[in-house]
């Protein structure tokens, strides 16, 4: 499998001269971690994560060093932990020139790419435009829906994905950036989460009704808008015990 058939292909992503605080709220809201950073082209400039904000001289987090230590450090690396606890606009704080794939990449580079370099996602692009993400949520998956010694992927399997994708995006009421969908042998696998439950009758009728399907599996987590409590089908719930 290559990174296309498993990638999120609607990326929530954020301008560089986008503040700080829009970053935070747009991450909570759509309950990501991270967010690719891109100009007006769509090109991506840039990644910021949760990491980027904790520490932070609004929550009184920033580093503190006893000042033998700060005069080791030198001014410079001083300076740009000032810049990034203090730094107002997305592209003060943001790492630039973030690891990427391109869309053949093989997921067996994937892994390999975020255990090298200790990351979660990594941004597709096509040339230098952005056109998805691999996150280590889509990894996983990919592998609850491949059975031990399945077949690879055919392409009937990455035909039906693509119209699936492509029906979501038409209707203003499907979820696309909470959405992920993995086809194997014609069965669709609904990953992601909705804050409707009348959702998730329509997206697997909208999966239902394209040519091919054979079965159709919900795996889609109801977040309660109100509350935020999360609700998910059984058998997905994750195990708390060994979680925790």
């Amino acid at each position: 499998m290559q990174a296309k058939d498993v990638m999120t292909k609607s990326v929530v992503s954020i301008d560089p001269g986008d503040t700080v605080l829009h970053a935070v709220r747009l991450m909570l809201q759509k309950r990501i971690s991270g967010l690719p950073v891109v100009d007006a082209n769509k090109n991506l400039v840039g990644i910021v994560t949760e990491g980027d904000f904790l520490r932070r001289v609004e929550t009184k987090t920033e580093r503190r060093r006893p000042r033998w230590l700060e005069f080791i450090m030198g001014p410079g690396r001083l300076a740009d932990e000032y810049v990034h606890s203090h730094g107002r606009k997305i592209e003060e704080v943001m790492t630039p020139e973030p690891q990427t794939i391109a869309e053949d990449t093989p997921l067996e580079e994937v892994v390999q790419r975020m255990e090298k370099h200790g990351i979660k996602r990594l941004p597709v692009v096509r040339g230098k435009r952005l056109v998805g993400i691999v996150s280590r949520a889509n990894l996983l998956h990919a592998l609850a829906s491949v059975a031990p010694g399945a077949p690879a992927q055919s392409a009937s399997d990455s035909t039906i994905r693509d119209k699936l994708l492509a029906e979501f995006d038409k209707q203003k009421w499907a979820p696309v950036a909470a959405l992920n969908v993995v086809v194997r042998d014609g069965v669709v696998e609904l990953w992601g989460t909705i804050t409707d439950e009348r959702e998730r009758q329509a997206l697997i009728i909208a999966a239902e009704n394209i040519a091919g399907v054979k079965a159709v599996r919900d795996h889609l987590a109801w977040v309660e808008p109100n509350s935020g409590m999360v609700i998910y089908p059984p058998g997905d719930e994750p195990n708390r015990a060994t979680a925790s």
